[in-house]
C-alpha cells in the first residue's frame, strides 16, 4: 500500500505556545484514518499545516509521494486536497446549485466537467429537489452535507475531514457516513479529525493519538487496545433474585444483589463455564451484558479525564 500523506517530525510554535511538538502521521492510499486528541492537542495546527494554512517552524509533509513547500508545483499538488473544515463554508445567499458552480470553478472545474460535477452532487447529497433554493433556511444536516460536496467537487485524492458531523441529527449523520464511504470506496484516502470516538472507532481504519503536540499512539483499535488497557471483557449476569450464597463463595458476585460479575479474555470458552454454574446454583438469568474494551477508553487512558477547556 503506498502513501497518500505523511507528516514527519512537525513543530510549530505561536509566540511561547508549542502548538506541535514533532508530530507524526501517516495516511495510506484507499484509507481512512482518525486523528484524534483533546483540546489543544495540536490536531488544529496540524490540520492546517496539511492544508497549507500555516507554514510548520520544522518538519516534512509529503502528499502522494511528493514533498508540499511553498514552490508552485506544490501549490498545484495540494490540488489534489479536498479540505472540509468544521465552520458551514458556504454562501448563504446563493442556492445549492449556485454555490457547487462557484466552489468547483474555485477548483479548476469548467465547461461540461463543472456541470457533470455539479449534478453528481446534488444527488449524492439528495438535494436534487432542494437544488434552486438559496441555503439560508436548510438544516443543519442539508448544510453539511452540501459543504461537503462543495470541498470534493475536483475528485481529491486526499480529503482532510474536521468533524464533519458535529450538530446534526442522526439521519444526517448516517448519510453523511454513507457519503463518505462512497468516497473511500471510489479510491479516496480520508483523514478524519472528531471528538465522537465511537464514531472513529466504526469507520476508521487506523487511529493516530496527539496530546501536548506529540504522536503518543498509532495503529488499530485492536493494536491500541493491546498496548494499553487490554481486551478483557466483563461479563454481568442479571439473575431473577438475589445471588445465592454458593456463587458469592466463588467469587462471582457483583455490585448489585442480583447481579453476577466476571471478567473474561475468551468470552467462548468462559461464557458457558459460568451459565453453568449459574444454573447449578438454581438461578435464572434474566439479562446478559459483555463491556467491550473501547477506543474511548484507551483514549482516556493515554491523554487523562481532566478537563480541557
Amino acid at each position: 500500500m503506498s502513501t497518500a500523506l505523511t507528516i514527519t517530525g512537525a513543530f510549530k510554535r505561536f509566540g511561547d505556545t508549542c502548538a506541535l511538538e514533532g508530530a507524526d502521521l501517516v495516511l495510506q492510499r484507499g484509507q481512512w484514518l482518525g486523528l484524534l486528541g483533546p483540546n489543544g492537542a495540536g490536531k488544529t495546527t496540524l490540520v492546517r499545516a496539511m492544508s497549507g494554512r500555516i507554514r510548520l517552524d520544522s518538519g516534512d509533509i509529503t502528499l502522494l509521494g511528493a514533498p508540499i513547500d511553498e514552490t508552485s508545483t506544490s501549490s498545484d499538488r495540494r490540488h489534489k486536497l479536498g479540505i472540509v473544515p468544521q465552520e458551514i463554508s458556504l454562501y448563504p445567499l446563493l442556492t445549492a446549485a449556485e454555490n457547487l458552480r462557484a466552489f468547483g470553478s474555485l477548483n479548476g472545474l469548467a465547461g461540461h466537467e463543472l456541470h457533470d460535477r455539479v449534478h453528481w452532487s446534488l444527488s449524492w447529497t439528495g438535494l436534487d429537489d432542494r437544488s434552486k433554493e438559496p441555503i439560508l433556511h436548510f438544516s443543519g444536516g442539508m448544510k453539511r452535507r452540501l459543504n461537503i460536496a462543495c470541498s470534493v467537487l475536483h475528485k481529491p485524492d486526499v480529503i482532510l475531514l474536521d468533524e464533519p458531523t458535529v450538530g446534526v441529527d442522526p439521519q444526517s449523520r448516517h448519510r453523511i457516513w454513507e457519503m463518505l464511504a462512497e468516497l473511500r470506496e471510489g479510491g479516496a484516502s480520508l483523514l478524519l479529525t472528531t471528538h465522537q470516538l465511537d464514531e472513529a472507532e466504526n469507520v476508521c481504519d487506523r487511529i493516530v493519538i496527539i496530546d501536548h503536540g506529540k504522536t503518543i499512539a498509532a495503529g488499530t483499535v485492536s493494536e491500541l487496545l493491546g498496548a494499553t488497557i487490554g481486551t478483557v471483557r466483563r461479563v454481568t449476569l442479571t439473575l431473577e433474585e438475589p445471588v445465592p450464597k454458593s456463587l458469592h463463595e466463588e467469587g462471582c458476585s457483583g455490585d448489585d444483589e442480583n447481579q453476577v460479575c466476571r471478567e473474561m479474555a475468551d468470552i467462548g470458552a468462559a461464557l458457558p463455564a459460568m451459565l453453568g454454574q449459574v444454573s447449578n446454583a438454581g438461578a435464572i438469568v434474566k439479562d446478559i451484558h459483555i463491556s467491550t474494551p473501547t477506543l474511548e477508553a484507551v483514549f482516556l487512558h493515554l491523554t487523562g479525564r481532566e478537563l480541557r477547556e
